[in-house]
């Protein structure tokens, strides 16, 4: 039997390959046909009226179904964000960039995506931006479809108006 290592180990570099199967069951597929059409879909709580996207099919608070499908506009609101200053191996982005919790307008659950077309600075809560989609031919019918939001220019949302999507 060898001797334990004098020095710490400090990192392994090795190949791993961890093959699975996702199914996206048939509320998650239809969110995912529709973003390759460019339509964004949520499903409406039959008993609170709240809106998730993507859509579930009961609500996690009331358990009731969500069974009426919503589209969704392609604005929102920046919510909560993230100015990231470490570079993501496998990832090609300018840093700093932002990642920020986006409330879509008639939506009351938000989706997590990159905000570009702007300084990280120049990002706040209650900023107007909307999706930046990749071209047509190029979608396939996942969460990348949408590339990031931008800016819009419109005029802030008062914080009073989002403060229950935190």
């Amino acid at each position: 039997m060898s001797e334990p290592p004098k020095e710490r180990v400090k990192y392994i570099d090795t190949n791993l390959n961890l093959p699975y199967h996702y199914y996206a069951g048939d509320y998650k597929a239809l969110y995912l046909r529709a973003l390759k059409d460019k339509k964004i879909l949520g499903s409406r709580c039959s008993k609170s009226g709240k809106v998730f996207v993507p859509p579930v099919i009961a609500s996690p608070e009331t358990l009731a179904p969500c069974d009426e499908l919503v589209e969704l506009p392609h604005r929102g609101i920046v919510t909560t964000f993230c100015v990231v200053n470490v570079p993501v191996y496998g990832r090609e982005i300018e840093i700093p960039y932002v990642v920020a919790s986006v409330a879509l307008d008639g939506a009351d659950v938000s989706l997590y995506s990159l905000i570009q077309e702007c300084a990280a600075a120049d990002v706040h809560m209650g900023i107007r931006v909307e999706a930046v989609w990749k071209p047509d031919g190029e979608r396939q019918g996942d969460h990348t479809d949408i590339r990031y939001f931008r800016p819009t220019g419109e005029p802030d949302a008062p914080f009073e108006s989002f403060i229950h999507r935190l």
